[in-house]
């Protein structure tokens, strides 16, 4: 559709296909693993990141059910893996503990300089 048209009669344009929802496509702890190795290896250093994928893992598996295995509130995971939350490290394991995950260390690579 031409977009003079669409200003002249005040007009959004068409959405051509639904967002892009990793929640979508999680669908076994293999799916949630992988997704959170990966967040784990783009983090930007400060969390936020590994925050959003525990959120969309959640979401995946049910909130409800998280929560109840996890010994939180819906609204408490909500507001602890949400934009503004810090979530303790405590919670960060009751919700991987919930989601069947383990976190585990492994050695970093070593970084070669010039």
């Amino acid at each position: 559709m031409n977009l003079s048209v669409l200003r002249i009669f005040n007009m959004k344009r068409p959405k051509l296909c639904k967002p892009y929802d990793p929640v979508d496509y999680l669908e076994s702890k293999e799916d949630f693993a992988l997704y959170l190795q990966s967040c784990f290896e783009d983090d930007p250093g400060d969390g936020s990141l590994i925050k959003s994928a525990l959120l969309d893992i959640a979401k995946a598996k049910g909130m409800a059910e998280v929560a109840r295995k996890s010994g939180l509130t819906r609204e408490g995971l909500y507001k602890a893996l949400g934009p503004a939350g810090n979530p303790k490290f405590g919670t960060v394991t009751k919700i991987l503990s919930a989601l069947g995950i383990e976190l585990r260390p492994i050695v970093a690579p070593q970084i070669k300089t010039a």
